[in-house]
Formats: C-alpha cells, sequence, structure tokens
C-alpha cells in the first residue's frame, strides 16, 4: 500500500523540484508516471528534463510516442500509462485516485504554493485522500528546505 507525499513549492518551480524527486524514484527502482493537465506545460517540462544536468540523466518519453511501454517515466495527461507505473507524480493540479494511492509506491502531488488554485485543489485532494483511508504526508518548503509538517 502507497502512500500521497503532497510537496508545497514555495522556492522552487515544478521544473527544479521534479528531478530531485524523480531521481529518487529511479533510485527506489520505481516507474514513473508524471501527470500534468496541459500539453503545452508538459513540453517544456521535456525540454527541460532532456536538458537537465548530464550527473542527473533522467530517460524519459511524453505519452503517444512508440515506446511508451519502455520508458521509465512518462510524461502523460491523464491517458493510461502503459509504462507501468509504480509511481504517479501529479502536477497542476492533475487528479489522482485514492485507488492509485493504494496501489501504487508512490504518489506525489507537486503545487505552486503561491497560485491559490493550486493551494485549494490540494487541498481537496488531501481531504479526498485521506478521508478514503491514504496515508498522506505534507511537505513543505516555508523555510527554504523540505520539512515534513503533517502526516495522516
Amino acid at each position: 500500500m502507497g502512500a500521497a507525499f503532497f510537496y508545497h513549492l514555495t522556492h522552487s518551480t515544478v521544473e527544479q523540484t521534479l528531478p530531485m524527486l524523480l531521481e529518487k524514484s529511479r533510485a527506489a527502482g520505481w516507474v514513473i508516471e508524471v501527470r500534468g493537465t496541459d500539453r503545452v506545460f508538459l513540453d517544456r517540462l521535456d525540454r527541460a528534463l532532456w536538458s537537465g544536468s548530464s550527473e542527473g540523466f533522467l530517460p524519459h518519453g511524453v505519452v503517444g510516442g512508440d515506446h511508451d511501454a519502455d520508458q521509465p517515466i512518462l510524461l502523460t495527461m491523464g491517458e493510461t500509462a502503459s509504462n507501468g507505473a509504480t509511481c504517479v507524480m501529479s502536477v497542476q493540479g492533475a487528479d489522482v485516485s485514492p485507488q492509485e494511492v493504494t496501489d501504487a509506491d508512490r504518489v506525489c502531488v507537486l503545487f505552486d504554493g503561491h497560485d491559490g488554485e493550486a493551494l485549494a485543489k490540494a487541498r481537496t485532494q488531501w481531504k479526498t485522500l485521506t478521508d478514503a483511508g491514504c496515508s498522506a504526508q505534507y511537505w513543505s518548503q516555508d523555510s527554504g528546505r523540505w520539512e515534513k509538517k503533517a502526516e495522516k
């Protein structure tokens, strides 16, 4: 049974935070779906991941390619991830279900702490998942470094 980790971004962007989480997730042996809601954003994220540091090469693809099933990291907009993802990373308020949290090794919800709509969506997701009995942690970078602020 997995858990949902909520990451409240206040000192960095998704593009800055996601590579670190992807590296840690790959090190844990997980296959990852990064789920967004906007293709333009996913294309920008795709370019950012390819142009990252050579030390942190993150092999990935965008859904709809010839080799989706082989991708260790697949960027989607909620389509069924054909890569057998064991970790789902939600960006831009993409939905995740309690069943996905139960089935996955980890679900990560990254949200912009300076965006009122993103905050409201994350609060709703937290309530939905925890009310369904899912384990959840809330991480904040208010102090400049990541600190666990809540666990349920």
